[in-house]
């Protein structure tokens, strides 16, 4: 990996954070692909009960890119671990968008009136605390994203073009 492709991916990385930080909360254009895995996932799970059907459109929306950052580290693309790896620490804000409107239902849906959020917090009986929830889960991924970007710059360093 050249020095180039660092910090173009490092400028690119850092406009989507900034980017992502200026709309905290809102859905980021990346999320319409999201959204795609997350409606997907509610028709894979589908068999498994009701509640997993409910749960199974974030596990769809998180498998999606783990599956590609899979694909990518058997290959040692490290540029292609740390952009979807990048690319799953993000889902997180748009998960916990959704946990943290789980009281309120003022967010947008797709096929329901009633938020998977509140359907499975009000079932585990922890809806009182789904913005609690929701900042435990956006905190993981800012930070999963940031670790990322630092786990590229230090791949450049170390000189590990291949393998990952």
């Amino acid at each position: 990996m050249s020095r180039g492709a660092v910090i173009g991916w490092g400028i690119a990385f850092a406009a989507f954070l900034v980017y992502a930080s200026v709309n905290r909360g809102e859905f980021l254009f990346i999320d319409n692909a999201n959204l795609m895995f997350h409606e997907a996932g509610h028709v894979v799970f589908g068999w498994a009960g009701y509640y997993t059907q409910i749960l199974g459109g974030t596990i769809g929306q998180l498998l999606a890119p783990l599956a590609c950052t899979l694909v990518f580290m058997r290959r040692g693309e490290a540029v292609g671990v740390a952009a979807t790896a990048f690319w799953g620490f993000e889902n997180l804000l748009y998960v916990a968008a959704y946990m943290a409107d789980a009281r309120r239902s003022a967010m947008p849906l797709v096929g329901s009136d009633e938020s998977d959020w509140t359907i499975l917090f009000t079932h585990w009986g922890v809806i009182q605390h789904d913005l609690t929830i929701a900042a435990w889960t956006s905190g993981i991924g800012w930070i999963g994203m940031l670790a990322t970007v630092v786990w590229l710059a230090w791949m450049h360093v170390k000189g590990s073009d291949t393998g990952v």
